[in-house]
């Protein structure tokens, strides 16, 4: 066997791993939260870095389209977030984008994370989601690791277990996609479209 071939059986079997421990009472009570927000015509932020923001825009895009909430992205307008972080700093400029936007205790904060956040790294998310819970908006993570602070403050954590230390980026950021797509489907499953 080849080093690529061995390399794909391990990653392969690795994201089987991932998808065999996903919560299901997790994944459910977020499908439940989501379709209450849905049904009180709250709206839905999504935040992410790197290749957690990308995600967060194509969410974006399906829990508008696909689910009818209405839903944004601070990393949607760069224009916007680079002057937030000019004036206020990194760790700042999403909670700033989500007092700018009028987050409320109608609203629903997504997180996009691979390590959820911690006092070196993805500082930005955590302060959104303390802000967030602040003004008692309902928090909802999809998480790597071991969930990070978000994953301690959110209402609701769906956490993508990692296997090794080099797939733990690509496997969640992956997994963020299935779950998200399994949540915004699931808002119209037994509802007539």
């Amino acid at each position: 066997m080849t080093g690529v071939t061995s390399y794909i059986d391990r990653y392969l079997d690795e994201a089987r791993s991932v998808l065999d421990a996903l919560d299901h009472e997790a994944l459910s009570n977020a499908i439940e939260k989501i379709r209450h927000l849905r049904d009180r015509n709250g709206r839905m932020f999504i935040v992410g870095v790197g290749g957690s923001a990308a995600n967060a825009s194509h969410a974006v895009n399906d829990f508008r389209k696909i689910g009818g909430i209405e839903s944004y992205a601070p990393t949607d307008n760069v224009a916007e977030l680079t002057a937030w972080i000019n004036d206020e700093s990194w760790d700042r400029s999403m909670e700033r984008w989500l007092r700018g936007s009028r987050l409320s205790d109608n609203d629903a904060l997504m997180v996009l994370s691979v390590g959820g956040g911690n006092d070196q790294t993805s500082l930005n998310l955590v302060r959104a989601a303390e802000y967030a819970k602040e003004v008692g908006a309902e928090v909802f993570a999809i998480v790597g690791r071991d969930g990070g602070r978000t994953g301690g403050i959110a209402d609701s954590t769906i956490l993508l277990p990692p296997q090794s230390d080099d797939t733990i980026t690509p496997l969640t950021e992956s997994f963020q996609a299935i779950v998200w797509h399994l949540i915004v489907t699931a808002l119209n499953e037994g509802t007539a479209k």
